[in-house]
């Protein structure tokens, strides 16, 4: 490889042969730059930690994700070890935040639809221990449920956009408790109809589980009901608070409003749209005031019952930004937008296309690949 190709070769001089160790290298740098370019532009790699997208999504699930799709986002912070996302293997930051540049992103082939699964930075890293540039956030994987401007709710566990039912993930999790006449359940059932007990007395169990599992397990003798675990509606769960009770900074009242929301029962809550403007009160400041002072990157200050931004006195506000509301398919083991807000769009990474390989820790050794979800599209 040439690295000095803009100095004019001498057709004379006798081109001197590279040494091994020269080829190795020329090879390891073309190999670094070709390989961050395909990731950074156009299709990357991950691996499902975790089972908050069960069972659309399997931990060990892995899958290529496209920039294409929504646009690739230009690096934020340029100047960082290849390969490596927030830290290295010896616990170091694996990037220089000394420079940042302003968020871009290449035109895509769509906008973000209601229903894609999305991968995008974890908003919540945004605050203390780790005040982690946008980029070098974490990588989480959810469903897209409202899109900006949508009116969003959930009524029961029923998510509804613009007073209209969403449709509802087809493989997805729900919680139910489960009445036996006292006889233990088989493990090998439990686990080929994918049901995690998360709780359990001598007759009753609570379980996460999909609709289909809920409905053959109806049928075993020692089960006497399986009935939906909802939390009951206007009330609030102290123990397990959602967004904006679980960030209670934003307020121009002594006493925070209170949101009778829970993770079953939620808003309704407009989501935040480029241009939107919004009308700053007691109860619209604590559902934006995270987006308008942590993303959009305004000062915010309350004195007495008067809203500053940037200094300058408001009573309403303009997003400059699009943000989305995300949920998990695990709908009762997801830490998503009921309990840390909007998505803003300089966090979305891309869209998640099809998994190329699924390992199973659990399993024996020659079981652990599941086959049936090689080069499986996702939906």
């Amino acid at each position: 490889m040439n690295w000095k190709f803009w100095k004019k070769k001498d057709t004379n001089q006798v081109k001197k042969k590279k040494s091994t160790l020269r080829e190795w290298g020329d090879a390891i740098i073309f190999a670094v730059i070709a390989a961050t370019l395909i990731r950074t532009l156009f299709i990357e790699a991950y691996v499902i930690p975790s089972g908050s997208m069960e069972n659309s999504l399997l931990i060990g699930d892995y899958l290529f994700v496209s920039k294409v799709n929504y646009g690739a986002r230009m690096p934020i912070t340029p100047v960082s070890f290849p390969f490596m996302h927030h830290t290295t293997p010896f616990g170091t930051k694996a990037y220089w935040d000394g420079v940042k540049l302003p968020y871009y992103r290449l035109p895509g082939l769509s906008d973000i639809k209601k229903q894609d699964i999305v991968v995008f930075n974890a908003p919540i890293e945004a605050d203390s221990p780790y005040f982690r540039p946008v980029d070098k956030r974490e990588n989480l994987i959810k469903r897209c449920q409202g899109t900006p401007g949508d009116t969003l709710s959930v009524v029961n566990g029923q998510v509804y956009i613009n007073g209209k039912a969403a449709a509802n993930p087809a493989n997805g999790k729900e919680a139910y408790f489960i009445d036996t006449n006292g006889e233990e359940f088989n493990p090998a059932i439990l686990n080929e109809l994918k049901i995690e007990i998360t709780e359990s007395s001598p007759t009753r169990y609570k379980a996460l589980m999909s609709k289909a599992s809920a409905a053959t397990l109806k049928t075993y003798s020692n089960v006497k009901s399986v009935t939906p675990a909802i939390s009951a509606r206007g009330f609030d769960d102290p123990l397990n608070p959602v967004y904006p009770v679980k960030y209670p900074r934003y307020k121009i009242t002594p006493k925070f409003p209170h949101f009778t929301w829970n993770v079953d029962n939620y808003g309704p809550v407009i989501i935040p749209k480029k241009g939107w403007t919004v009308k700053l009160d007691s109860l619209t400041f604590p559902v934006y005031g995270r987006a308008i002072e942590i993303y959009e990157n305004n000062k915010v200050e309350v004195k007495g019952s008067d809203i500053f931004i940037d200094g300058k006195k408001a009573d309403t506000y303009t997003f400059k930004m699009n943000y989305y509301f995300m949920m998990g398919d695990n709908r009762h083991n997801s830490e998503d937008s009921r309990f840390w807000g909007f998505v803003p769009e300089d966090h979305v990474v891309g869209k998640a296309l099809f998994t190329w390989m699924s390992i199973d820790s659990t399993a024996t050794f020659f079981n652990k690949i599941r086959w049936n979800r090689l080069f499986r599209g996702i939906h």
